[in-house]
């Protein structure tokens, strides 16, 4: 069955032949002019993934955005003119998966899908039959689910992922690279800033704090190292 891709872009010039693109490309495209219409739409349609204009006749795409992150994890690829650093960060740090400044190749847009759904969806090949335990966190890592003291852990995509990734790695220091090609793009090469807005984010979901950790430990100038089991002390 084809993915479904809602193209959020009232430009037709840009969302007609683009998504003629997607559909030979295996796609299946569903267009939305305005960011209500690509609320609504979502709803209905359940995309596999949101490809998002940041600017909408009816208002800001981060809006539509957030929204979208709020209701669930469907992956978001933004397209926008606006292409500086601190653009990307924001965009990012919302809970959108790629960025992509205009004007843009094609190609590249659907490689960059095709990158992000591998990503979402995953392998299956390193995730462990049940959930792991480590202290009093539980990570089911098939279902996306976390639990600290029996208690559900309200995580974004992004700080699952990065949870997810440390816990595969449980006493190993991973490196801030590895963090940023696993988690968000291989194709990544402006700040890491938002890695660290994120582990912040996730520390505090943790109750941990950065002085003195008992989950997530800073490895200065590597990365981070998320505590095995057998380290925490009772």
């Amino acid at each position: 069955m084809p993915s479904r891709i809602l193209f959020v872009e009232d430009e037709p010039s840009i969302s007609d032949p683009f998504s003629k693109a997607l559909q030979r490309e295996g796609f299946e495209p569903v267009v939305a002019r305005t960011g209500r219409e690509a609320l609504a739409l979502a709803e209905r349609i359940d995309p596999d993934l949101v490809l998002l204009d940041l600017n909408l006749p009816d208002g800001d795409g981060r809006d539509v955005a957030r929204e979208l992150r709020r209701r669930g994890d469907t992956p978001i690829v933004m397209l926008t003119a606006r292409g500086t650093e601190m653009d990307k960060i924001v965009g990012l740090e919302i809970g959108a998966d790629d960025y992509v400044v205009k004007p843009f190749s094609g190609a590249e847009v659907i490689a960059r899908i095709r990158a992000v759904l591998r990503r979402t969806r995953g392998t299956g090949d390193t995730t462990p039959a049940g959930p792991v335990a480590i202290g009093a966190l539980v990570v089911d890592l098939a279902g996306r689910r976390a639990t600290m003291h029996g208690q559900s852990l309200e995580l974004s995509r992004k700080e699952f992922d990065l949870l997810a990734e440390l816990v595969r790695n449980a006493g190993r220091v991973v490196s801030r690279e590895d963090l940023m090609d696993r988690v968000w793009d291989e194709n990544w090469f402006g700040s890491t800033k938002t890695l660290d807005t994120h582990i912040g984010w996730l520390r505090r979901k943790l109750g941990d704090e950065s002085a003195a950790p008992r989950y997530l430990h800073t490895v200065r100038g590597v990365g981070f190292r998320f505590t095995a089991p057998e380290e925490i002390a009772p």
